[in-house]
């Protein structure tokens, strides 16, 4: 059964948000454990750029082992 590009991108989209709230989480609670002075504002922005990265790199691997196989 081949999965659908849309479905692919609801997968990957939900991973991501899963994903970005543990780090988020994480980050919260570490970067003052190690020192690091970070304001929520830097935090979010900063997340969204990985996030955007981790959103498109999940869709296009799914789509690549969809193509293979």
């Amino acid at each position: 059964m081949r999965q659908s590009r849309s479905l692919s991108a609801v997968e990957a989209a939900t991973n991501v948000v899963v994903g970005w709230l543990v780090a988020l989480a994480t980050q919260l609670a570490v970067f003052p454990a190690v020192g690091l002075q970070v304001t929520l504002a830097q935090h979010l922005w900063t997340s969204l750029a990985f996030t955007s990265v981790s959103f498109l790199r999940g869709y296009l691997l799914r789509r690549l082992f969809v193509r293979l196989g």
